[in-house]
C-alpha cells in the first residue's frame, strides 16, 4: 500500500492543476469539430450507444485482467466488431493511445462518452485498477439501464393509454356531448344540474382544446429531450417527494463513494482521491459541495468526515462512517461497506419507487376513464326519460 500521508503538498498542487488543465479542455472542447454541439438545449451528437458502452467496459475489463494490454484490447474488441460506430471509435481510442495520450483523454477526445465515465476511467489509471474501473462501469451502467427499463415497464402502456383517454377525452367533449346538448335542446328540454356542469365543461373545452394539447405535446417533449428542464423537474420534485430525493441522492452517493473507495483503497491520498472523484458528480448539486470539502480538508486539516458532515447534503451515515474509518485507521474498509449499502438500498429504493409511480400512473388512468365515458353517457342517462316524454314516447 502506498504512503497516503505523503505528497499532500503535491495534492495541492494536483487540485490547481486539475482546474486548469479542466478550463482548458472544456475551452478546446467547445472549439473541437467533434465535440457535441447542443441546438435548443438538445444534444444532437452521436453518443456511444448504452448497450455498446456495456459490452466494452465488460469485454476490456476481462481482458486487462488476463494481462492484455490496453492498446490490444481495444484492437481485439473493435477490429471486426460488426457496428461501424465501434470500429470508428476504438480506433480512434486507440491512435490517441499511441501517441501517448492518457487513457481518459483518449477517451474524452472521441466526444462520445460523458464526465462520469470520463472520470472512473481516470480513477482506474491514478489507482492502478483500470480493469476494475471499466468493470465498475459496465455495472453501473447495467444498473441504469435495469432501472430504465423497469420504469417503461411501469409506465409506458399506461402512459399511451392516458395519451389516449385524453384525446378520446376532448373528442368526446368536441363532438359527442354537443350532440346530446342539440338535442335536448331541440326537444325544448331543461338540462338538468349535472348535465348542465357537463355541457358547459365542454363548452370551455372547445374554446381551449388547441392551446391545451399543444401545451401537452411540448411539455411531454421539453420533459424527453431538454436536459435542463428534466433537471429542474427533477429537483423540483426532489424537494417534495421522500422517495425520490432518496432514489437521486442514493444513486448520486453510490458513484461518488463506489469511486472514492476505488482510488483510496488502491493508494490514492484522501484528497487527490476526493478531487477524482468528485468528477463523477459533474452537473449536480453534490460536485460543488463535495470539491467545497475537499479543498477544506486539504487546507485546513479538518477531518475529511466533518468537512462531508457541514459542507455535503451526504446522508449522515456517509460522515459516520468516514469518522469510524478514520479513527481506526481502516477507512477502505469503511468505503466499501458504504458502497455495499448503497447498492443494497438503492435496489429496494427502485424497486418502492416503480411500484408507487406504477400505481399512480393506474389512478390517473382510471380517472381520465371515468371522465371520459362519465361524460359522455352520464348526460343521456340523466336525461334519457325527458327526452322521451319530449318525444311522446
Amino acid at each position: 500500500m502506498k504512503n497516503r500521508n505523503t505528497g499532500e503538498s503535491a495534492a495541492r498542487a494536483a487540485l490547481d492543476a486539475r482546474k486548469q488543465s479542466g478550463q482548458e479542455a472544456s475551452s478546446s472542447s467547445s472549439d473541437s469539430p467533434d465535440s457535441p454541439r447542443p441546438f435548443l438545449g438538445i444534444q444532437l451528437s452521436s453518443r456511444f450507444p448504452e448497450k455498446e458502452l456495456i459490452k466494452l467496459c465488460r469485454s476490456l475489463s476481462s481482458m486487462l485482467r488476463a494481462n492484455i494490454n490496453t492498446s490490444d484490447s481495444l484492437s481485439y474488441y473493435g477490429g471486426s466488431h460488426p457496428s461501424a460506430l465501434v470500429r470508428s471509435t476504438t480506433a480512434e481510442i486507440n491512435e490517441h493511445l499511441r501517441a501517448g495520450i492518457p487513457i481518459e483523454k483518449a477517451f474524452e477526445k472521441t466526444g462520445r462518452f460523458d464526465v462520469k465515465v470520463l472520470s472512473l476511467i481516470k480513477a482506474g489509471a491514478d489507482s492502478g485498477q483500470l480493469a476494475r474501473a471499466f468493470q465498475s462501469i459496465g455495472d453501473r451502467l447495467k444498473k441504469e439501464s435495469e432501472f430504465r427499463k423497469r420504469m417503461r415497464k411501469a409506465t409506458l402502456l399506461p402512459g399511451i393509454i392516458i395519451f389516449a383517454l385524453i384525446l378520446l377525452f376532448v373528442f368526446s367533449q368536441l363532438r359527442v356531448i354537443p350532440q346530446i346538448e342539440s338535442i335536448i335542446m331541440d326537444i325544448g328540454q331543461e338540462p338538468d344540474p349535472i348535465s348542465a356542469a357537463l355541457f358547459q365543461i365542454s363548452h370551455v373545452t372547445q374554446k381551449i382544446w388547441i392551446p391545451f394539447v399543444t401545451l401537452l405535446v411540448m411539455t411531454v417533449s421539453s420533459f424527453l429531450f431538454i436536459e435542463r428542464i428534466r433537471s429542474a423537474v427533477v429537483f423540483f420534485l426532489m424537494g417534495r417527494w421522500k422517495l425520490l430525493r432518496k432514489l437521486v441522492m442514493g444513486l448520486r452517493q453510490l458513484l461518488f463513494v463506489g469511486s472514492l473507495e476505488m482510488l483510496y483503497s488502491n493508494g490514492i491520498n484522501l484528497a487527490k482521491a476526493v478531487d477524482i472523484s468528485s468528477l463523477s458528480l459533474e452537473g449536480t448539486p453534490m460536485y460543488d459541495e463535495v470539491r467545497t470539502a475537499g479543498k477544506r480538508y486539504l487546507e485546513t486539516g479538518l477531518p475529511f468526515s466533518e468537512a462531508i458532515r457541514k459542507f455535503t447534503s451526504c446522508d449522515a451515515q456517509v460522515a459516520h462512517l468516514i469518522s469510524i474509518g478514520e479513527r481506526s485507521s481502516s477507512l477502505d474498509e469503511q468505503l466499501r461497506l458504504l458502497s455495499t449499502m448503497y447498492e443494497e438500498e438503492v435496489d429496494q429504493v427502485i424497486d418502492d419507487f416503480t411500484q408507487i409511480v406504477n400505481f399512480l400512473v393506474l389512478v390517473l388512468a382510471g380517472l381520465l376513464i371515468t371522465l371520459v365515458f362519465g361524460g359522455s353517457f352520464l348526460p343521456i342517462f340523466l336525461m334519457g326519460p325527458k327526452m322521451m316524454s319530449g318525444q311522446g314516447l
